[in-house]
């Protein structure tokens, strides 16, 4: 694994726009250009001393560090955009509540949906990989409203249990 002091003795990383920066030529890059590239899932990749790091994970270890104790979330869900402002070191339950709509959504929200047979919204909310039922609402608000509420209260739980 790279020591911090290596990684700031390689690269310089703007917190301001997220981007790290080769402090001398490096292989067929030269000074002062941008390090890294898209990999295949759009996270960008940088290599350091011949191994692979993902720059979210590089940015959070250059800034405070030490690594992540989990996962590394882009809570503007842009897999580019590595801004320390842009950045939480989240369990993976949590990081899986900051994703965007599925295709088939029809609500809006994630977690909701209409159910025919009840004439009625559910709210739903899935916990380290099972689904919980929320309940039934008459309104589409009242749906939402409970769903985001419960993610709030996940949300905060999980920060006191990492920070503590």
């Amino acid at each position: 694994m790279i020591t911090q002091e290596r990684l700031k003795e390689l690269l310089s990383y703007d917190k301001e726009n997220g981007l790290f920066i080769y402090k001398t030529k490096r292989g067929q890059k030269s000074k002062g250009s941008i390090a890294g590239s898209p990999q295949n899932k759009g996270y960008i990749q940088i290599t350091v001393d011949d191994k692979n790091y993902l720059a979210h994970r590089l940015a959070w270890f250059y800034v405070h560090g030490e690594w992540p104790k989990n996962q590394i979330d882009h809570i503007n869900r842009i897999k580019t955009d590595n801004r320390i402002t842009n950045l939480r070191d989240v369990t993976n339950s949590i990081n899986h509540h900051n994703v965007g709509l599925r295709k088939h959504n029809t609500s809006g929200v994630n977690g909701v949906y209409w159910s025919n047979n009840k004439n009625k919204w559910v709210a739903t909310i899935e916990i380290n990989k099972k689904k919980h039922h929320l309940g039934i609402f008459k309104t589409l608000e009242d749906a939402k409203e409970c769903r985001e509420k419960k993610e709030k209260e996940l949300t905060i739980q999980n920060f006191h249990c990492t920070i503590s």
